[in-house]
C-alpha cells in the first residue's frame, strides 16, 4: 500500500481548461466527531503515513517547545550520520561550553568530563533518552563547528519543509537567561526561547520519524546505561513515561521526546502505533509535568477509537470522479485516467458516505511545448497527479492543505493520428470558428 506525503499542486502556467473538478463518487468523511479539549496551550494529533490531521487545537500559535527542540537536533545527526559526515563510533572531545553545561544539575545532563571522548552513538542516546543538553550541545559542535552554526542548520531545514512561525537560539531547548552572554545565539534576546506552532512541532516528528523511523529503536527505551561498566556510570531514565514499566504506560507507545522550562510549561510529543495506524500527538505548555501524559493518552484514545485508514481506491481503479482528457495529435482525442498508486486516506470509523472531490493536475514533464499532453502514450504512463478532498474535512494536512495527491496514469494506450486525420481536424476547427464569428456578427444585429 502506497500513501503520500507531498501534496503541494504545481500548477505552473496551465490554463483553465488543464485543471478537471468533478464530484462523482461518494466515500466515508472524515473527521466528523468532535475532537477533545486539552488541558493545555496547543495540542495537535495527525496520522503519520498520510499526514491527515486529527485534532487541532491552538495549532498555528508560537509557544515554547523546550526540549522538544531536540527532534530537530536529533534529525540533522542522523542526516549527517547517513550522509557520511559523523559516524555512531566517532570519538568527540568535549569543549569547555559543554562541560560546563553539563555539570549543571539544574539542567537534564549526564555530567561529561574533559579528560575522555564520547563515541556519537552514545552522546546520541543520552540526548534522546535522557534529554541531556550538554551531549546535544557537544553533537552540535562536532558537526557545524559550534553551537550558533548549527542553529543556523535547524533553522535552514525547518524552511525547507515549510514550517512557519518559530524562533530558534540554540541546539536544546534551554531558555536564553540561563546561557551564557558569550554562548548566546548572534543576536538572541537575553529572554528569548525556542518556539513553534505545534504544527511545526509535529511537521519535524514527522520527518524524523519517516526519514529516520530507527531513531524509534532509541526513543523506546525505558532506562539505558550511560558509560555502562566504568566509574561514571550513570542510569539514564526516560522522561517519558508512557514507556513500558513506567508510570502512564500505554501499549504501542515508542517515543518520542518530552520537554519543559518555566516559560514553556511542560510538553510532550509522542507516537504510538495501533492497529497499523501509527500517530503523532503534540501537546504544549501543560501547567503540570504528568498533566501532558495524561492529555496525551486521551488524544491516542480519541484518535485510534475515531478514526481508521480506508483505501478508497486501489492502484489501477479508474479515475471516476474526472471526465477524459485531452489528448493532442492522437487517433482518439481523449482518454481516461486510472490511479496510480493507492488512495488512501483517514476516515471516521462508521461514518456516513459523502462525496469526494478531484482536481486533475497534469505533469509538466509529460506536457508538449503547448501546453498539451500528446499522442502517442503508452497505456500505464503517468501524466500527473489529482488532489483529493473530502467533503465535510476541515482539518487538512499537516502542510496546510485539505486535499491529498494521489499519482495517475493513463487508462489505455492512444496510437498518434496520421497527417491527414491531423489535418482534416486543423480545417473542423478553422471552419468551426469562421462559422462562430459569422453567427456572433449577424447576431449582434439583433441584441
Amino acid at each position: 500500500m502506497i500513501t503520500i506525503k507531498n501534496r503541494k499542486m504545481i500548477m505552473g502556467t496551465l490554463s483553465a481548461a488543464s485543471v478537471l473538478v468533478s464530484s462523482l463518487f461518494a466515500a466515508p468523511v472524515a473527521l466528523a466527531a468532535e475532537q477533545p479539549s486539552v488541558d493545555a496551550k496547543a495540542a495537535f494529533v495527525i496520522e503519520d503515513e498520510t499526514d491527515k490531521v486529527l485534532v487541532n487545537q491552538n495549532g498555528e500559535e508560537a509557544l515554547g517547545i523546550a526540549s522538544m527542540t531536540k527532534m530537530l537536533s536529533i534529525y540533522l545527526i542522523l542526516e549527517a550520520i547517513e550522509e557520511g559526515k559523523l559516524t555512531w563510533d566517532k570519538q568527540i572531545t568535549v569543549s569547555d561550553y559543554v562541560y560546563e553545561v553539563s555539570q549543571n544539575y539544574n539542567f537534564s545532563n549526564v555530567p561529561l568530563r574533559q579528560d575522555i571522548t564520547y563515541s556519537v552513538e552514545e552522546l546520541y542516546q543520552s540526548a534522546l533518552i535522557y534529554s541531556a543538553n550538554g551531549s546535544t550541545i557537544a553533537l552540535a559542535e562536532a558537526l557545524a563547528g559550534s553551537e550558533a552554526k548549527f542553529v543556523d542548520l535547524m533553522k535552514a531545514q525547518l524552511d525547507e519543509w515549510g514550517v512557519e512561525n518559530y524562533e530558534l537560539y540554540n541546539a536544546t531547548g534551554l531558555s536564553n537567561s540561563d546561557v551564557a552572554e558569550e554562548n548566546l545565539y548572534p543576536g538572541a534576546p537575553s529572554d528569548g526561547y525556542n518556539k513553534m506552532t505545534a504544527r511545526g512541532v509535529a511537521m519535524v516528528a514527522d520527518h524524523l520519524i519517516d526519514d529516520y523511523p530507527e531513531v524509534l529503536e532509541t526513543t523506546s527505551i525505558p532506562e539505558l546505561a550511560f558509560q555502562a561498566g566504568t566509574s561514571d556510570e550513570i542510569m539514564m531514565h526516560s522522561y517519558n513515561v508512557m514507556l513500558p514499566g513506567m508510570f502512564y504506560y500505554r501499549e504501542g507507545v515508542d517515543g518520542l521526546k518530552t520537554g519543559t522550562t518555566l516559560e514553556s510549561g511542560a510538553s510532550f510529543t509522542g507516537t504510538a502505533m495501533q492497529d497499523e495506524m501509527r500517530i503523532i500527538t503534540v501537546v504544549i505548555g501543560a501547567d503540570e509535568s504528568t498533566k501532558r501524559f495524561k492529555e496525551t493518552g486521551r488524544l491516542m484514545d480519541y484518535a485510534f477509537s475515531t478514526f481508521e485508514k480506508t483505501t478508497v481506491a486501489a492502484k489501477g481503479d479508474a479515475v471516476s470522479t474526472q471526465e477524459p482528457i485531452t489528448v493532442a495529435k492522437g487517433k482518439q482525442t481523449e482518454v481516461g485516467l486510472v490511479y496510480n498508486e493507492d488512495l488512501v486516506t483517514v476516515t471516521e470509523k462508521g461514518a456516513e458516505e459523502l462525496a469526494l472531490t478531484t482536481v486533475f493536475t497534469p505533469a509538466e514533464k509529460s506536457l508538449n511545448e503547448d501546453g498539451e499532453i500528446e499522442a502517442p502514450i503508452e497505456k500505464g504512463t503517468e501524466v500527473g497527479s489529482v488532489a483529493v478532498t473530502v467533503e465535510g474535512d476541515e482539518l487538512g494536512y499537516l502542510d496546510g492543505t485539505t486535499s491529498e495527491d494521489v499519482k495517475v496514469a493513463v487508462a489505455s494506450s492512444v496510437e498518434k493520428a496520421n497527417i491527414f486525420v491531423r489535418g482534416g481536424r486543423v480545417v473542423a476547427d478553422l471552419l468551426g470558428k469562421a462559422w462562430q464569428t459569422v453567427s456572433d456578427f449577424v447576431g449582434g444585429f439583433f441584441d
